[in-house]
């Protein structure tokens, strides 16, 4: 029997593994202050375009976000409104000049109910991979010390699967931070392509590429 997908039912399950870098791989983050700045910039345009960021983290030549956004179609405005904002600042206080970011960011849908633990997971053990830290939650700039410290970052949204880590508050934190420990290597594949969408079956035959972005399909589309 067909299946007819409805754009809101999608959306509940539909997040956005958002990743872009440095032109060249070249650093855009030097200083605090740049980080804070971009970090700023993060939490007004989530306000104003209603979107939820579950996990992130700031590298010094690259960046990933973890979103939910209530108007997917905007993903690609928003995000190049954010993109330039921070040209801006980047060129206005080091005098530079040119490309600062290597191209259009990358945007990989994930299945809620599924890849969000794991998609933050590696997000989050970024700088562990990198060198920068032995524990992801003592690096500043990635929401971990949010979900094992308790650390209000004035961005991060508390993901809706963090309760499934714990009854008690104390409890979550400390499973989640075993569970941030824990190496996955199925996990670096799946995130680090972000060309491949991952979900179940039925959630993948919901989304359309249009303009090189995932969306839901439209409403009232028939699937065979």
């Amino acid at each position: 029997m067909p299946f007819i997908a409805r754009t809101h039912q999608l959306k509940r399950s539909l997040l956005y593994h958002i990743f872009n870098r440095g032109n060249a791989k070249n650093d855009i983050f030097h200083k605090i202050e740049d980080y804070q700045y971009f970090i700023g910039l993060l939490s007004s345009y989530s306000a104003k375009h209603k979107f939820l960021i579950y996990h992130w983290v700031l590298m010094p030549n690259h960046y990933h976000i973890v979103l939910e956004i209530e108007e997917p179609t905007k993903i690609s405005s928003v995000m190049a409104g954010i993109a330039r904002a921070y040209v801006h600042y980047h060129h206005k206080k080091y005098e530079s000049a040119g490309y600062l970011w290597q191209g259009r960011f990358k945007s990989q849908p994930i299945q809620k109910e599924t890849y969000l633990a794991a998609c933050g997971r590696y997000v989050e053990r970024n700088p562990v991979q990198a060198n920068l830290t032995i524990r992801a939650w003592e690096y500043p700039y990635s929401s971990a010390a949010y979900y094992v410290l308790g650390k209000d970052d004035g961005l991060t949204v508390e993901s809706p699967l963090f309760n499934s880590f714990g009854v008690q508050p104390q409890d979550r934190k400390e499973k989640y931070k075993e569970y941030l420990e824990a190496f996955n290597a199925e996990e670096v594949n799946l995130f680090e392509n972000l060309e491949f969408p991952q979900g179940s079956e039925e959630f993948l035959k919901r989304l359309l590429k249009e303009k090189g972005l995932f969306i839901p399909r439209r409403q009232g589309r028939i699937l065979k």
